[in-house]
């Protein structure tokens, strides 16, 4: 075997496979907490949990994301590649959490339904529906990359593209922390930054598209 490799049809379907796999482990522990936490079912204002309890969470969500890049490292490929197929699992991954979660516990029931989308640093807040709209440009964009990996190099992907990304993504995570301190507080979390969250994903994608329709 050569020291890098090309992606494939079948790997990319093993990398998908194993997204939706991962989905399927995080929704399961997120069920046996819901029927320990929440018997009636998840809301807001969050119950306080024991702090080792949350600790074990925290390692829990910092271990996935080692699993998903640590899959994406048996590409034999530089790290550029090896970073399209990391998002691109994310991507599955996040996604799929939310489809088995409506299968196992008939949630989300409504489309801006808010949940708790992250905890490290700090809990990450907001409708389900944000974080699924992100993962579908994920998996798009790396699907997009893919099918002509020499878009991804200095000459398309500049350094201010790049640019752009890091700022689009710094806004949609700064939407994710809108409404981190009233929920810590012990309080419903309300007005969630739609217009935030569109400009600064409107913008990432945008200028992807643009940049990858260049020659």
């Amino acid at each position: 075997m050569t020291r890098r490799e090309t992606l494939t049809w079948k790997q990319l379907i093993n990398y998908a496979v194993f997204g939706i796999a991962m989905a399927y482990f995080e929704a399961s522990v997120v069920v046996y907490l819901r029927l320990l936490y929440y018997p009636e079912g998840f809301s807001f204002p969050l119950k306080i949990i024991p702090m080792n309890v949350a600790v074990v969470e925290l390692g829990r969500e910092l271990s996935t994301l080692v699993m998903l890049w640590f899959a994406a490292r048996l590409l034999r490929a530089r790290f550029r590649e090896r970073f399209i197929v990391f998002i691109f699992i994310f991507g599955v991954w996040d996604l799929f959490y939310y489809f088995w979660l409506k299968v196992l516990l008939n949630w989300p029931s409504a489309w801006l339904e808010w949940d708790i989308l992250f905890l490290i640093p700090a809990p990450w807040v907001g409708p389900w529906l944000a974080p699924a709209l992100v993962s579908v440009g994920f998996i798009a964009a790396t699907i997009l990359l893919w099918l002509k990996p020499h878009k991804f190099d200095g000459k398309v992907f500049t350094k201010k593209v790049w640019a752009v990304e890091i700022l689009a993504a710094i806004l949609i995570l700064v939407s994710f922390f809108w409404q981190t301190s009233p929920v810590v507080k012990g309080e419903i979390p309300t007005n969630y930054p739609w217009w935030l969250f569109g400009i600064a994903y409107l913008t990432g994608l945008g200028t992807f598209l643009w940049a990858y329709s260049k020659e």
